[in-house]
């Protein structure tokens, strides 16, 4: 989704971070009505870029299938399993009659075993496993960002400050608390949870200020 909402997805050593530019075409709208990263299940979380509502019947189906797995074989879904699962069901909307492609991508992010695992699924239901990455508005210069400044040994907080970073890559004016999601997932609780406004906040407060200064999105 070239078009849609910048998301960023980023594996640290103690666990992941997904982040999304959720800034909203009008000042009429009110920013806490706009979602778009959404827990899976305990240990996994998607972000979300494109069309809102197809995103949501996705996020509706991945629920349906992490539950059915819990309810089958009592435990938590593996996030390969249910990546696969979710670009099986984008897939089959591409060969269909009477139906259109799902005009969403996803971040899918969590934990299985003792590692972190992000992977993306395009509008074709193709699977991607990444350390880092972006889609959306602006995914070439999230890209470019992460290649030079990504490493894997940095850890989440400092994942978190470098996801702001790209974002400001390619993003008009300041980062603002209000207009940034983020949700993360440590290795030590195994638990996906989306940041506090004052949690971003701070973190915001800890990215360079000479990075980003003009914005590239259009």
């Amino acid at each position: 989704m070239k078009r849609g909402t910048t998301a960023v997805g980023i594996k640290a050593k103690n666990g992941a971070v997904l982040l999304v530019d959720k800034r909203a075409t009008t000042r009429l709208v009110e920013m806490e009505s706009i979602e778009k990263i959404f827990q899976i299940d305990d240990h996994i979380g998607v972000a979300t870029s494109g069309l809102v509502a197809d995103a949501r019947a996705l996020v509706d189906f991945a629920r349906a299938q992490a539950q059915i797995n819990k309810t089958t074989y009592d435990e938590p879904i593996g996030i390969e399993t249910l990546s696969k699962e979710i670009c099986d069901f984008k897939q089959s909307y591409t060969q269909t009659g009477g139906v259109r492609p799902f005009g969403t991508s996803l971040l899918i992010a969590g934990i299985e075993g003792h590692r972190t695992r992000i992977f993306e699924t395009d509008p074709s239901g193709a699977l991607l496993e990444y350390k880092a990455t972006g889609i959306g508005s602006g995914r070439s210069e999230i890209m470019e960002f992460l290649e030079k400044k990504y490493t894997e040994d940095i850890d989440l907080d400092k994942a978190i400050v470098l996801g702001l970073e790209a974002l400001r890559t390619v993003t008009e004016g300041s980062l603002n608390e209000l207009n940034i999601e983020v949700g993360v997932i440590e290795l030590s609780t195994r638990k996906f949870r989306k940041l506090t406004v004052s949690e971003v906040k701070k973190f915001i407060s800890e990215v360079p200020k000479e990075t980003g200064e003009k914005g590239k999105k259009k």
